[in-house]
């Protein structure tokens, strides 16, 4: 998004700063799921992001297994500075729609996005799904 140029932060890489500052200490397969992005590709975003300081990964106390991601102090900062920027990104998106119907359009994706959480974002090539019968 041409907005957030200036931070050379992406529309993901803003979306994952912003779901870990909001829910710290996410595994990275929770992460995609809640961003809605693939589980075998988020790893090269948070390899950017910690690269650049703005977030980091610790072992869980738990499963050593399981890297937990926080936001570091930096991070809060690209996205305090970001902010105002990703929010003219909205409006731009939302210009199209008159002025009385933006709110409600906000509200039935925020009821979409609600509705279909822990739903997998992709079709399964499990054996009997519909996906797999294309594929057989």
């Amino acid at each position: 998004m041409e907005e957030t140029q200036d931070f050379a932060v992406t529309p993901v890489q803003f979306a994952a700063l912003s779901a870990v500052l909001r829910q710290p200490e996410m595994d990275q397969r929770s992460l995609a799921r809640f961003i809605g992005f693939d589980t075998s590709t988020i790893g090269s975003v948070i390899d950017r992001l910690e690269a650049r300081g703005f977030m980091v990964r610790n072992a869980s106390k738990t499963d050593k297994r399981v890297r937990l991601l926080t936001v570091t102090p930096a991070g809060v900062d690209l996205l305090k500075a970001a902010q105002p920027a990703v929010m003219r990104a909205q409006q731009r998106m939302l210009d199209p729609l008159p002025v009385e119907q933006r709110a409600l359009f906000m509200q039935m994706v925020a009821q979409i996005n609600h509705e279909n959480e822990g739903r997998n974002r992709a079709p399964s090539l499990a054996a009997g799904s519909a996906a797999a019968k294309f594929t057989e």
